[in-house]
């Protein structure tokens, strides 16, 4: 706990009602800065309401609220929270988000692959705190064919339909492919459904409440994970609490959540590694029990408390 109650406020870019990541996460810490004993408000848009401490999610989209904070309250407290485009694009190429990491007291990334991202100076601020997760109960029984689920909104970020163009690679191999992810463009709903037309083990579902998405992604044989850029992608933790393998490409802030000895990665981009990478998990029982030990093991490592304990830490430093 921090030595008092605290008015907290977060902000966030995603509006009330939606299931983008950034919300979902926004939400979740609200939860647990209650837990704690504070009083929290969430708002798209800093509104100077004396809050004791402002949270801010998104360096570059959030620039305007961690800015006009600073303006009015020049030795606030502020915490500025980065996403996967913050670290991995943002910061290094947009001067507002370059801005925010200078304005803020202390910054919070998802993974510590994230911190050599940082500016060599602003490094003493940055504090990583994992995205917990809470297990979900297996509803399905083990199938034949196994099925692996894709969960992430279909945009470029994301690499999309990897797992899709691995299936024409396997036209042998019976298992279920179950995308759940909102279309953000016409263009990839279009290129969507023109790949489940095109093949028929591929089933995208769209945008799904969160309780559903869980659900499926437990009741899965394995979550995969193509994407190109991550903050640290909470879907890993929600696989890893069930019990889940995950089939990742090989980036930095995946390799920081699950290890550098898991064995489930392949290169981003390469169709080729991921066909041979999911033949060997649907044909090789060996390979599988291994992967599922190895999320096992992980396990501890994205339970909420420690969650939480690394918040309450937060919030100590800070007053």
């Amino acid at each position: 706990m921090s030595p008092r109650r605290l008015s907290i406020e977060i902000v966030t870019p995603a509006p009330p009602g939606s299931l983008a990541g950034n919300r979902v996460t926004a939400r979740r810490w609200a939860a647990i800065l209650r837990e704690l004993g504070h009083r929290v408000r969430l708002t798209t848009a800093y509104e100077d309401s004396g809050a004791d401490v402002l949270v801010a999610l998104h360096a570059r989209r959030s620039h305007p609220s961690i800015r006009g904070f600073r303006e009015r309250h020049p030795a606030g407290r502020l915490v500025v929270a980065l996403t996967g485009t913050d670290v991995y694009r943002d910061i290094h190429q947009d001067a507002e988000a370059a801005s925010s990491l200078e304005l803020a007291s202390l910054l919070v990334l998802l993974q510590e692959a994230a911190v050599d991202e940082i500016p060599s100076a602003l490094r003493g601020k940055a504090r990583v705190i994992l995205q917990s997760a809470q297990p979900r109960a297996r509803k399905r029984k083990g199938s034949s064919p196994p099925r692996l689920t894709v969960v992430g909104h279909l945009r470029a970020e994301k690499d999309p339909f990897r797992l899709a163009e691995a299936l024409s690679l396997l036209p042998d191999l019976m298992l279920e492919a179950v995308h759940v992810g909102k279309a953000l463009t016409p263009e990839m709903e279009k290129a969507a459904r023109q790949w489940m037309r095109r093949e028929g083990r591929y089933r995208w579902k769209g945008e799904l409440p969160g309780a559903q998405v869980r659900q499926r992604m437990a009741d899965s044989e394995a979550l995969v994970l193509t994407s190109l850029m991550e903050g640290g992608a909470n879907v890993i933790s929600e696989a890893v609490v069930c019990g889940v393998p995950v089939l990742a490409s090989r980036i930095s802030s995946s390799v920081a959540l699950l290890g550098r000895d898991y064995r489930g990665y392949f290169d981003a981009e390469d169709t080729a590694g991921l066909a041979h990478l999911v033949r060997r998990f649907v044909e090789n029982l060996s390979f599988r029990r291994t992967l599922q030990q190895q999320v096992r093991y992980l396990k501890p490592k994205f339970a909420p408390r420690r969650e939480r304990e690394a918040w309450g830490k937060v919030l100590r430093e800070l007053m």
